[in-house]
């Protein structure tokens, strides 16, 4: 005699793999919209707006690696002061920064900053702050030296390549 499956428990199964499917084929598609962000070619660094609205810039401080927020607003970079301190970033002096929020005090701290596509900022002026989120802001000091404009929901960095203004 041959055992059958309940047919709910065969429809339940179908369900499970479908959904399985589905969320494998959303997974690949936003990897793919994400490495799609960013391309570094011949000197010339494209960035996409991303969801958000925003521009993330994968690099990294000290050699973690990070994704900054790019801020044009911002005249210095910044990071969370957790972030400066999970780093062993010494203090060089404490500061007041006035953000969106308005003054906030905060230290300098300075490291070196390698975005992908080859540009690097050596001993980097850096403010920690603590209401800051994990992920570090791009600002002026980095961008103010590089070539770039925005259109069509696109950041366009030229002279991005190795050799790159160094700050």
């Amino acid at each position: 005699m041959q055992h059958e499956l309940p047919s709910t428990l065969k429809v339940a199964t179908i369900w499970m793999l479908v959904g399985l499917a589905v969320f494998l084929g959303v997974q690949a598609w936003q990897r793919e919209a994400r490495a799609s962000r960013f391309t570094a070619n011949d000197g010339v660094i494209e960035i996409r707006r991303a969801d958000d609205g925003h521009y993330h810039w994968p690099g990294e401080i000290n050699g973690r690696r990070v994704v900054f927020l790019i801020d044009t607003g911002a005249t210095g970079t910044a990071i969370s002061t957790a972030l400066a301190a999970e780093l062993g970033l010494p203090v060089e002096r404490e500061v007041t920064s006035m953000t969106a929020n308005g003054p906030a005090r905060g230290q300098e701290v300075r490291a070196d900053v390698k975005l992908q596509g080859g540009v690097l900022a050596e001993r980097l002026r850096i403010t920690a702050l603590p209401g800051l989120g994990m992920q570090p802001l791009l600002g002026m000091n980095v961008l103010g030296q590089l070539r770039w404009q925005q259109r069509d929901g696109v950041l366009r960095i030229e002279g991005g390549a190795p050799g790159a203004p160094r700050s």
